[in-house]
């Protein structure tokens, strides 16, 4: 049962990618060559939503895990918020103050996980390594379209 909350909480994230989807306005930005294809995005989502509710849920199994849950709980909410304000509101500079943020709650999350367990700890990692390629194309959409 703990499993489907925490995929109920990664599906209303997920979620707002289709409220509010790249569209035309996406389209015409001056992105950087490693943008990864449209394609891809999906994908890697479905499979870090997937990631992050089987961590979520193996972090209530373990003991001591309260501040990994708070930060998880963090994520998931910055997560949430970035999609309408990149998207949705076309708010570029707010959007990377977002992602900077999720950022470094995803990395210390990921830290104190693998010191808990090293399975969890592992299964964020992807997570992390995408916010990673998302920061990095935020930040060069930012730059390049003033």
């Amino acid at each position: 049962m703990t499993f489907w909350i925490f995929l109920i909480a990664c599906g209303a994230a997920a979620s707002t990618g289709i409220m509010f989807k790249p569209g035309a306005w996406y389209a015409s930005l001056n992105k950087p060559g490693f943008t990864p294809p449209n394609w891809l995005f999906p994908l890697a989502w479905t499979t870090i939503y997937l990631l992050l509710a089987w961590a979520g849920y193996r972090l209530t199994l373990i003991p001591g895990s309260a501040t990994v849950l708070a930060l998880w709980a963090a994520q998931i909410a910055l997560n949430t918020l970035w999609t309408p304000v990149f998207f949705g509101a076309h708010r570029l500079l707010a959007a990377m103050v977002i992602l900077t943020l999720l950022w470094c709650v995803v990395a210390a999350m990921v830290i104190l996980a693998l010191q808990l367990d090293i399975l969890t700890g592992l299964l964020l990692l992807p997570y992390l390594l995408w916010l990673c390629v998302a920061a990095a194309l935020n930040f060069s959409i930012l730059r390049n379209n003033p």
